[in-house]
């Protein structure tokens, strides 16, 4: 390879960051996305989401089933660059019903960034998204939010993050009081204290006024108990907290906290900033011949998400593909891992939400937008070169089922076209009993809102009303071995053997009591709470998931 591809693609590996944000809902993470672009020059009014129409709507947000709702329930893609970088930022649905899609995007990201509220501090969605940063050894980054309002102490905050998440914490700004009495931040970095004046709901760059630590305009400027306060709290930091440690921070085991206020854009230039010195690189991915280095001149990559209808006028399919290596060009050939087969990646887009541009070049750690005839399944690996495969995406086991129902047999196409694109994209598992005479698919989610999120978009965008017949059952476990292991065992009691979108054996129980009993009465039946992957390597920790 020639120095100067070589050189060209180190180059493009070192101005790339990409991120998810991961955070309960209500943590404020769309609103943070949107200042994240506001400050990337990516768009000029920040929308607050409200479920209000008045409001600008949310960049991030395009479904209109969100958008009446106020929450996110589909991962988007955010391409923009701040201060020579060009950023990926992947937002992920808040709502945990939306947990697999959130799992997914996850194995597309480099770093995290914890979103917390601070009068609520860590939350149950949270600790779950913790845990599969965790499991993928990602970096997390803290972003401490709604200071304008009354809210925990930040020392507080800072101790249950590393008592419940057992991550050290090194806290790269201190806030200067709270609620309305909330007045700027502190950089201990640069020793300067950034004070800030409220901009109009936000919706602009907020105006900051930086003073040197030492300066004697501080007497004027603050308060004497709230400079009081921060000197005081400097002091116990300096004193007692840990020195920053980038290698730990890589390795998933010290989180930089930050403070601000999404809302009022109090600290989020201050985040950004940091986050792009400290996060980590596009990085290597490990694929059936070993880890290979974003700089591998041969172009690969993985599908991580499918989006049906994306532009209602077009009725498109979308394959989201994480590069992992060398450098993507428009009109270039590629071999298709599972398949097989080669394709030629037309109309590659570069993704901004609902909006899009076409695309020429594209480097690891970028993720590009590519039409989807129906070739791509969720955990394909592309490449050019060597024949090899990425760890595949499994799926979960859901714990809500329910047949669906077509009423109207004149829309019988539009029912089953709906049900397999919104298969495919991964919006719900789809099973089916094995009984022949049982045509009706089952839906399996992992959360109430699937159902609805399914339904609401069969009738908006394929025009089928659909019923939906809730099944008693809670837990799902796939067979190892398939059929032919299931087929020695005989008559199963207390479960019920349905097929899965694949065609393999996965058995459906009303409680985990049920199930652990089945697993006394056959040993030898070896049980998965996790679905084998359909392309790519089976990732590693799977097993005790």
């Amino acid at each position: 390879m020639s120095t100067e591809i070589q050189s060209e693609l180190h180059q493009a590996v070192d101005h790339r960051r990409n991120f998810a944000i991961i955070s309960h809902p209500d943590a404020g993470k769309t609103t943070l996305t949107e200042k994240l672009l506001l400050y990337g020059g990516a768009i000029h009014e920040a929308g607050a989401v409200k479920a209000r129409r008045a409001q600008r709507k949310a960049t991030s947000d395009w479904m209109a089933m969100e958008q009446q709702r106020g929450i996110s329930i589909t991962s988007t893609v955010l391409q923009f660059e701040y201060q020579d970088c060009q950023i990926n930022l992947l937002d992920t649905p808040g709502h945990q019903d939306f947990s697999e899609d959130t799992y997914r995007t996850l194995a597309a990201a480099d770093n995290a960034v914890m979103l917390i509220d601070a009068a609520k501090g860590l939350e149950p969605q949270t600790r779950k998204l913790f845990e599969v940063c965790k499991m993928r050894g990602i970096p997390i980054f803290t972003f401490v939010n709604k200071l304008d309002r009354p809210g925990r102490e930040p020392l507080e905050l800072l101790d249950e993050i590393e008592q419940e998440l057992g991550l050290q914490t090194y806290a790269v700004n201190w806030p200067i009081g709270m609620g309305d009495r909330f007045k700027g931040i502190y950089d201990r970095q640069e020793q300067q204290i950034h004070l800030f004046e409220r901009s109009a709901h936000g919706s602009r760059e907020a105006v900051d006024t930086v003073v040197d630590l030492g300066d004697a305009r501080i007497e004027e400027l603050l308060e004497q108990d709230l400079y009081y306060q921060l000197k005081n709290d400097i002091e116990l930091l300096e004193g007692v907290g840990p020195e920053l440690d980038l290698e730990l921070v890589h390795q998933g085991k010290m989180t930089p906290v930050f403070f601000g206020s999404a809302m009022t854009n109090f600290g989020v230039e201050l985040f950004l900033k940091y986050f792009l010195n400290y996060a980590l690189r596009p990085g290597s991915h490990n694929s059936t011949v070993g880890e290979i280095p974003p700089t591998n001149p041969d172009f690969s990559g993985f599908v991580f998400k499918l989006q049906a209808n994306m532009d209602p006028k077009h009725r498109d399919r979308v394959a989201f593909v994480r590069v992992c290596t060398g450098r993507f060009e428009k009109d270039m050939t590629v071999n298709h891992a599972r398949t097989g087969k080669t394709i030629r990646l037309s109309r590659p887009q570069k993704l901004f939400a609902q909006e899009r541009e076409s695309i020429d070049v594209a480097y690891a750690g970028d993720v590009i937008g590519l039409n989807n005839p129906g070739v791509f399944a969720i955990g394909d690996t592309i490449y050019t070169g060597q024949k090899l495969e990425y760890e595949g995406i499994p799926y979960f086991s859901p714990e809500l089922f329910a047949v669906l129902r077509n009423p109207n047999p004149s829309k019988f196409k539009q029912f089953q076209k709906g049900v397999s694109e919104l298969r495919e994209e991964g919006a719900v598992q789809i099973m089916y009993s094995v009984d022949e005479a049982k045509r009706d698919p089952i839906l399996a989610a992992v959360g109430q809102l699937q159902f609805e999120v399914v339904q609401f978009r069969l009738q908006n965008e394929y025009g089928v009303e659909t019923l939906l017949e809730l099944l008693p059952y809670s837990v799902a476990r796939w067979v190892e071995g398939g059929w032919e292991v299931l087929n020695k065992i005989g008559r199963l009691f207390n479960s019920t053997t349905v097929k899965d979108s694949m065609g393999r054996p996965v058995l459906l129980f009303r409680n985990e009591w049920n199930c652990h009993q089945l697993q006394e009465d056959h040993p030898e039946l070896k049980l998965s709470a996790i679905a084998p992957v359909v392309s790519g390597q089976q990732p590693i920790n799977d097993s005790n998931s």
